[in-house]
């Protein structure tokens, strides 16, 4: 599925939040009206996901705010320990291994982390 065709799904240009917002490597979680986002800075990237696990459409972050790896490189659920890839939102370990994370394209313009295209 697609983030666009998620119920109050953001226009691609819309705010999300500033730049700065985002630590310098870790997850933070957002509503862009009503549309729930789990933030990732990691490596050189910032990627951005639907904030519901797809195995039991919780949020990944629901029962701990940590849920980035030490390493940078996986989201493991606090939920059920399912984790998957940050780059891509592959499900690659636990319950969920066979599901992904649906991405929502973001791009930092101007300081503003925005929906992309």
């Amino acid at each position: 599925m697609s983030w666009r065709d998620l119920p109050r799904a953001p226009l691609p240009g819309t705010f999300v939040c500033s730049g700065d917002v985002l630590p310098g490597i870790g997850t933070r979680s957002v509503e862009v009206d009503g549309f729930p986002l789990l933030l990732v800075r990691a490596g050189a990237g910032v990627f951005a996901y639907f904030n519901a696990c797809p195995h039991q459409y919780l949020p990944l972050d629901w029962r701990k705010a940590d849920v980035l790896s030490a390493d940078g490189t996986l989201l493991r659920c606090s939920n059920h320990g399912a984790a998957f890839d940050v780059a891509s939102g592959k499900g690659v370990d636990g319950p969920g291994a066979e599901c992904d994370l649906t991405p929502v394209p973001v791009q930092l313009v101007d300081g503003e982390l925005r929906i992309g295209g």
